[in-house]
């Protein structure tokens, strides 16, 4: 029998999706209403970090937790992935002490390196190819505060990052029409573009490029954006806020949306940079909601791959 890894949100189809999502809703119902049944009791997640990580450890662990197993944090001075021992050898002497694999890493081949190696299920905790966890909590918000995914219009301003394709994927897969506004020469890529093109013919979503965040936001449900230079790109990040700063997502660009619209945002936040103060913490935003959902989208998702159906 194959295992079952979660690399990215194209790799599901609409019905795995749906159904991750449906699993991540009750057992948030469950735990408010008292507590999660054990269902990963006896389980236990190995967590990988080559980056620093506050909502990714914590929704993680928390989630195992909840569900009644167990998470092993392994630091980047620990591990040293790819530098110390090759992915190929981590991925063989993990797999066999550990029951899932969660890795938050720079290159996306490392992920994939662990998967093949694997005799367990490997989680893409976040690389710079994709953010597949992020993609499960802002869907499970917008579900829960929109009420539906088909049909909802989705507006993202910024940087076209792992986030923006995992959001493209995903938008996809779920009926979601989503315009990404973008510089020129910042803009989600070809291989995305068509990637989710051909998505969208199964999940009945749409995906349009603009370079005007004004047009991008005029007919929106939900307002999204991200930070300008991600980990990695700190060489970037001065000539990254000359190009990005009509990008911002200020009280005047959100004024240009429905009354209605939310704002998200990934988190970590450069306030006064891609967001404003006033907008992060104002009446629309749903940010906040927006973290807490990725531990409840994540427990969702583990018990998914773990198979604890009960």
């Amino acid at each position: 029998m194959s295992i079952q890894h979660f690399l990215s949100i194209a790799d599901l189809t609409p019905e795995t999706l749906w159904h991750i999502l449906e699993l991540g809703r009750d057992l948030k119902e469950e735990w408010k209403a008292g507590g999660n049944r054990p269902l990963l009791k006896g389980k236990t997640l190995g967590m990988l970090f080559q980056k620093p990580s506050l909502r990714t450890r914590v929704s993680f662990e928390m989630g195992m937790i909840h569900l009644g197993g167990g998470a092993i944090y392994l630091s980047p001075q620990e591990v040293q992935l790819g530098q110390r021992e090759s992915v190929p050898d981590v991925a063989r002497v993990l797999s066999r002490y550990v029951d899932a694999i969660m890795a938050r890493v720079f290159a996306h081949a490392h992920v994939e390196q662990l998967a093949a190696h694997s005799r367990v299920p490997v989680i893409n905790g976040l690389s710079d190819y994709s953010h597949p966890c992020q993609a499960l909590a802002d869907l499970l918000t917008i579900w829960e505060i929109k009420g539906r995914l088909e049909g909802i219009r989705l507006a993202y301003v910024g940087d076209g990052n792992n986030v923006a394709r995992s959001l493209a994927f995903a938008a996809a897969l779920t009926g979601i029409h989503m315009v990404a506004a973008s510089p020129e020469g910042y803009a989600l890529d070809e291989g995305t573009v068509a990637r989710s093109r051909a998505l969208a013919e199964a999940g009945g979503g749409s995906l349009r490029l603009t370079t005007d965040p004004v047009e991008a936001v005029r007919d929106a449900d939900v307002i999204y954006t991200d930070v300008w230079a991600s980990m990695g790109q700190e060489a970037e990040a001065e000539r990254r806020r000359q190009v990005f700063r009509p990008y911002q997502v200020n009280a005047a660009l959100v004024a240009q949306a429905p009354p209605d619209v939310i704002v998200m945002h990934c988190l970590p936040a450069h306030r006064g940079e891609e967001i404003t103060d006033e907008v992060i913490d104002g009446p629309r935003s749903v940010v906040f909601h927006q973290a807490e959902n990725r531990l409840h989208a994540q427990k969702g998702l583990l018990v998914w791959l773990l198979g604890a159906m009960g």
